[in-house]
């Protein structure tokens, strides 16, 4: 018979020294995660100067950018302790650039979007700071935020598209810029996302924003509801009708292009309103598929149309699904 081999019943550790530890301390301190960016320091939306030069408000914003791209240009050569930035120019020729390092994703694209819509003048000073207040990529799904912020249009399910980023701002400038009244009441005739139903509650007093899709009707309140925009109402029905009990609007557009302006949607404007929707025209080869973007103005003489580039938008179509 073997005979087991025996084990002390404690292990011996008095020939090990405690006075140190076994692994030397790491003198590594973790970097703090980067703070978020400040659109409104680093991008201030373009203005439109004239008269007599006045300075910018924020100035101590200016100045920060402005000194960061001396350093960026040359970084061998420190900045002169007598360097004075231009504080009288163009917002949108010295900021909008240059985007610090560790900066949030969304935070550097919507920046250089920014940059693309800046140096368009046709568009309204007021529309590019309200786009630059709503982030696009919280309205797309996951798979293609990383594209939200190029001005390109995007899928949003049930074959229907978020537009690009430079019609919605043409769209809501031609209002601003044709209408006779301020934007108090503005009706959308299709809500899809909700993105430019957000960007328009930046500008407008009140939105009324219809969707015919029940699935994108949900998705959009889905969307909307972290915002808090109580000045927004969402609603779900046939757009081709409007919404008669909200009228008479200053303004409706219209996120869907049909072959002619709703006469539903003429009644329900003021005098000194107008309605931008995308509408079929005729191309080079007679195609009635052909879009452009259409203003109609009501007067108190009557009808006024004017047509402008062409677009291209999903159909209008009557009903709800």
């Amino acid at each position: 018979m073997t005979k087991k081999a025996s084990f002390p019943a404690k292990l011996d550790t008095s020939h090990i020294s405690h006075d140190e530890p076994k692994h030397p301390q790491s003198s590594y301190v973790p970097r703090p995660a980067p703070q978020p960016l400040d659109l409104e320091t680093v991008s201030l939306p373009a203005a439109t100067f004239s008269g007599p030069k006045q300075p910018i408000a924020n100035q101590s914003a200016v100045k920060s950018i402005v000194a960061f791209q001396t350093q960026k240009q040359d970084i061998k050569k420190p900045p002169s302790q007598n360097f004075q930035p231009d504080i009288y120019a163009a917002p949108s020729a010295i900021v909008g650039r240059n985007v610090p390092q560790g900066a949030d994703w969304s935070v550097a694209h919507r920046a250089r979007l920014l940059e693309v819509l800046q140096t368009r003048d046709y568009l309204h000073p007021l529309v590019v700071k309200a786009m630059l207040k709503i982030e696009r990529h919280r309205f797309i799904d996951s798979a293609l935020q990383a594209q939200a912020y190029q001005d390109t249009s995007l899928p949003i399910g049930l074959g229907q598209t978020i537009s690009k980023p430079s019609v919605v701002a043409r769209m809501i400038t031609l209002l601003l810029e044709e209408c006779d009244s301020p934007l108090l009441r503005v009706l959308e005739i299709g809500t899809g996302c909700g993105y430019q139903a957000a960007v328009l509650s930046q500008i407008a007093k009140e939105v009324y924003t219809i969707e015919r899709l029940k699935q994108l009707y949900d998705k959009a309140i889905q969307n909307i509801r972290p915002l808090l925009m109580p000045n927004l109402h969402m609603l779900f029905g046939d757009g081709m009708k409007g919404f008669p009990t909200g009228a008479p609007y200053s303004a409706i557009i219209s996120a869907a292009g049909g072959i002619e302006i709703m006469s539903a949607w003429v009644d329900q404007i003021a005098v000194g309103g107008c309605i931008v929707a995308p509408t079929a025209t005729h191309g080079h080869a007679g195609d009635p598929k052909v879009q452009s973007l259409m203003l109609l103005k009501k007067t108190p003489q009557g009808i006024v149309t004017k047509t402008f580039e062409a677009v291209h938008f999903v159909p209008l179509k009557s009903g709800v699904a």
